[in-house]
C-alpha cells in the first residue's frame, strides 16, 4: 500500500492541481496504483451494499465520486509513458494493462451496480433531474449494457479474460511499434546526400545522430504515418527509398519487435468478444455507440468517396510522372517520389513552394502570434508563461490560461520537440480534468514531434506541422471550454467520431488572413510572408487532395475491413488480408500507399480509434460546414466565438453531440462543403 509521501494520494496543491512532477518518482507509481484500486472497488462495495434504494444521489453520484486517486496517477503515467517512456514504465504498463482491464471489469460488469443504474433508469421520467443528469443516466445505463453488463456468469467469465487479453496485446503493440520506430530510424554518413533539406533539417538530423552517439553522421528518425514530411525535399532518390522503405518495414521484419501475430490477435479476440455482447463484429460493437450507429452507415460514407478520390490521385500520378519528363528525370513515380515531385507539380502550377514558406513559420511565432492569436480574437482568452511551474520533461512549457475578464481558465502544457522517448504523432492529453461535482480545474497538453535544432538554432516548421499545431491545439481548446458538473463529461469526453470536429475547425485560422499576417514572417529578416505567396498557396489548396484523400481512406477501410471481420473468419495473413481490403475498394495504388499498414497503424490497435479512424472524415463533414457558417457570419470575432465555445465546445460530453451542432448550427451539417473541399463534387 503507498506510504502517505507518496504525491498521488492527495490532490496536489499547486496552482490548477499540477502534478508535483519535480517530487514524482518511479516508485510512486505503483503503489499508487494499488491503493487507487484498492480505494475504488471499496466505494463501489459501499455504492452496493447501500440498504436504500437505489436513487440518483447514492448510486450515480456516488460513482462519479469514486476513483479519485486511480485517475490521478493514471493521468500522469500515461502522458508519461506516451511523451517520455524508459524501460521502467514500458515494463510498468505492460503489468498494468491487465490490472486496469480487471478493474474496470470488476465495476462495468458488477451485477449489483447495473441492477440498481438500471433501477434509477426505469424512474428517469419521474425523478426531475436536469437535462445534464438525465443524460448521465442514460450514458451510465447503455455504456454499460453494451459493454456486457447483463451477460450470465459464465459470459462475465468470458468477457474478462477476452479483455485481459486484449489489453496486454494493445500495450504490446504500441511497445513494439516504438521500439522498431526507433530501429529503423535511418542513418546517412554524408550529408551530401542530404541535398534539399534546409540548414535547420540538417541540424536537427546531426543533433538526432549526436543525441545516439553517431557523432558526425546524421539521422533521420521515422514518423507515425507512412510518408515523411523530408520527401518532399529530399533529391537523393536512394535515400528517398530508403526512408520510404524503412516507415513501412515497421513491424513486419520478425522478431521481438513484429506486430504481425498481434494483430490477428487482436482482431480475432475483438471479434469473439463482440458476438459475445451480441454484435456481428467489432465495428457493429463500436459503431453502436458512436453518432454512425452502423458500420452500414460508415461504408456508405467512405464508399461514396473513395472511387472518386482513387480517381483523381491516379489524374495527379499521371500529372507527377510528366513533371518527372520535365524535370529529365527517366523514373517510374513510386511512393517516395510523390511528395517531391508534388512539390515540384505545385510550384509549376502554382508558383507555390512550400518548403520555402519554412523561413516564414518559426515555432515560438506561429505559437504565440498566431494559434493563441487566434484564440484570443475569437474567444477573448490570454496566456501567460508560467516558468515557475515544472512540466514533466525539461522540454515542456507551462502556460496560464485567463477569460478575458481576467479569471482563471486552466493550464496548457506544450511538448513541442520530438526524442527517442515519445511516441509518433500529435496529440491532445488532460491532466486534470475540470468538474463542479469534484470542483476541479482544467489542465491539458499538447505534444507534438517537431525534430529539434542544435542549441541556438531557430526552429522553423514545416506547412503541415504549422496544421498539426493548429489542429491539436483545438483539441485543447475543446478540454479547455468544457464546463460540466460530471467528471464523466468532463474536456473532450464525447464520442470518438465526433471528437476530432472541434480541432479540424480550428485549423481554419492557420490561412485566415488577419492570423497569417501576425505570425508568418521571415525567422532572419522580420519580413512577412509575400501576399502573392499567400495567395497562390490558397490557390493550390484543392492540389493533391486525390492522394491525400485517398491515403486517409485507404487507412479507414483497413480498420473498418479489419474490424468486419467475425468470429467465423479465420485470417492468417496480414499482408494478403491488407493488400485484398485495399484493393476491394479500388485504393491499392503502390504509389499512393495507405496512411498507416496493419503493423504500425497505432490508432486502431493501441491508440482507441478500433473500428473508428473514420471519425476523421466523419467529422469533416461538420467541420466543413462549420468553417462555411464562420465564413458567411464574418469569420475571426468575438461573437462567432462566443457562440461556439458556449453551445457547442462549452458543453463537452453533457449532451448529444449532434443535438449540440444543432444548436450551433441552426440545422444538421450538410456534406456538400466537404466534397468541394476534397475535389469529389465533380
Amino acid at each position: 500500500m503507498a506510504d502517505s509521501t507518496n504525491p498521488f494520494l492527495a490532490p496536489s496543491t499547486l496552482p490548477y492541481q499540477l502534478p508535483p512532477f519535480a517530487e514524482i518518482r518511479d516508485e510512486h507509481y505503483e503503489p499508487a496504483f494499488e491503493h487507487g484500486f484498492a480505494e475504488q472497488l471499496a466505494e463501489v462495495e459501499a455504492i452496493t451494499a447501500n440498504p436504500d434504494a437505489a436513487t440518483f444521489e447514492n448510486t450515480l453520484l456516488a460513482l462519479e465520486r469514486s476513483g479519485q486517486t486511480l485517475m490521478r496517477v493514471a493521468e500522469v503515467f500515461f502522458n508519461k509513458s506516451s511523451a517520455d517512456s524508459s524501460d521502467f514504465t514500458n515494463d510498468l504498463e505492460e503489468t498494468l494493462a491487465p490490472l486496469l482491464a480487471a478493474h474496470q471489469d470488476s465495476i462495468t460488469l458488477n451485477p449489483a451496480l447495473y441492477a440498481r443504474i438500471s433501477t434509477v433508469h426505469d424512474q428517469l421520467d419521474d425523478l426531475g433531474l436536469d437535462s445534464e443528469s438525465r443524460y448521465l443516466v442514460e450514458r451510465y445505463y447503455t455504456e454499460f449494457t453494451l459493454a456486457g453488463a447483463g451477460l450470465d456468469e459464465k459470459g462475465t467469465a468470458r468477457l474478462k479474460e477476452y479483455n485481459r487479453q486484449l489489453s496486454t496485446l494493445t500495450t504490446r503493440f504500441e511497445k513494439n511499434l516504438l521500439s522498431d520506430t526507433n530501429d529503423l530510424a535511418v542513418v546517412i554518413d554524408d550529408v551530401a546526400e542530404l541535398d534539399g533539406l534546409d540548414a535547420g533539417e540538417i541540424s536537427a538530423a546531426a543533433e538526432a545522430a549526436r543525441e545516439r552517439g553517431l557523432d558526425g553522421k546524421y539521422l533521420i528518425t521515422l514518423v507515425l504515418p507512412t510518408g515523411h514530411p523530408l520527401l518532399a525535399s529530399l533529391s537523393n532518390r536512394a535515400v528517398r527509398e530508403r526512408v520510404m522503405t524503412a516507415s513501412r518495414s515497421r513491424g513486419i521484419r520478425g522478431g521481438e519487435n513484429d506486430n504481425r501475430e498481434v494483430v490477428l490477435q487482436i482482431t480475432r479476440l475483438r471479434a469473439e468478444r463482440a458476438r459475445l455482447l451480441g454484435f456481428d463484429s467489432h465495428a457493429a460493437f463500436v459503431t453502436a455507440d458512436e453518432t454512425a450507429k452502423t458500420p452500414q452507415a460508415v461504408a456508405d460514407m467512405l464508399g461514396r468517396l473513395a472511387p472518386a478520390a482513387a480517381r483523381n490521385a491516379r489524374t495527379e500520378q499521371e500529372e507527377l510522372q510528366r513533371q518527372a519528363a520535365q524535370s529529365g528525370d527517366d523514373i517510374t513515380i513510386e511512393s517516395w517520389d510523390w511528395a517531391l515531385y508534388t512539390e515540384k507539380a505545385r510550384k509549376a502550377a502554382f508558383d507555390v513552394d512550400t518548403a520555402a514558406m519554412k523561413p516564414y513559420f518559426e515555432s515560438e511565432r506561429v505559437l504565440r502570434d498566431g494559434v493563441f492569436f487566434a484564440a484570443n480574437r475569437l474567444y477573448g482568452i490570454t496566456f501567460t508563461e508560467r516558468t515557475d511551474l515544472v512540466g514533466y520533461h525539461p522540454d515542456v512549457r507551462v502556460f496560464e490560461v485567463f477569460n478575458d475578464d481576467g479569471s482563471q481558465l486552466g493550464l496548457f502544457l506544450y511538448d513541442l520537440y520530438t526524442r527517442d522517448s515519445k511516441r509518433g504523432g500529435a496529440w491532445m492529453n488532460s491532466l486534470v480534468s475540470q468538474s463542479t461535482l469534484l470542483d476541479t480545474p482544467t489542465i491539458v497538453l499538447n505534444n507534438h514531434n517537431v525534430p529539434k535544432p542544435a542549441a541556438g538554432e531557430a526552429t522553423v516548421l514545416s506547412y503541415d506541422e504549422v496544421n498539426t499545431l493548429f489542429h491539436e491545439f483545438g483539441h485543447a481548446l475543446h478540454g479547455l471550454f468544457a464546463h460540466v458538473t460530471y467528471p464523466k463529461f468532463a474536456g473532450t469526453n464525447v464520442y470518438r467520431d465526433f471528437v476530432e470536429f472541434p480541432s479540424q475547425v480550428n485549423e481554419m485560422w492557420m490561412l485566415w488572413p488577419e492570423v497569417l499576417a501576425n505570425y508568418a514572417r521571415h525567422y532572419q529578416s522580420g519580413e512577412a510572408m509575400p501576399q502573392e505567396l499567400v495567395d497562390r498557396l490558397k490557390a493550390s489548396e484543392g492540389f493533391n487532395e486525390g492522394f491525400k484523400t485517398s491515403e486517409y481512406l485507404g487507412a479507414a477501410l483497413l480498420d473498418q475491413a479489419w474490424h468486419s471481420i467475425t468470429a467465423d473468419d479465420a485470417v492468417t495473413d496480414v499482408a494478403d488480408f491488407e493488400a485484398q481490403a485495399l484493393a476491394v475498394v479500388g485504393l491499392d495504388n503502390p504509389a499512393v500507399p495507405s496512411r498507416y499498414s496493419s503493423t504500425y497503424f497505432a490508432h486502431t490497435f493501441s491508440g482507441g480509434y478500433d473500428a473508428g479512424y473514420y471519425s476523421y472524415i466523419w467529422s469533416e463533414v461538420l467541420d466543413a460546414d462549420t468553417v462555411e457558417w464562420f465564413t458567411e457570419n464574418g469569420g475571426l470575432n468575438r461573437e462567432n466565438g462566443e457562440r461556439f465555445r458556449a453551445r457547442l465546445l462549452g458543453v463537452g460530453g453533457s449532451k448529444d453531440p449532434l443535438e449540440a451542432y444543432r444548436d450551433f448550427r441552426g440545422r444538421d451539417a450538410v456534406i456538400e462543403p466537404l466534397l468541394k473541399r476534397r475535389g469529389l463534387d465533380a
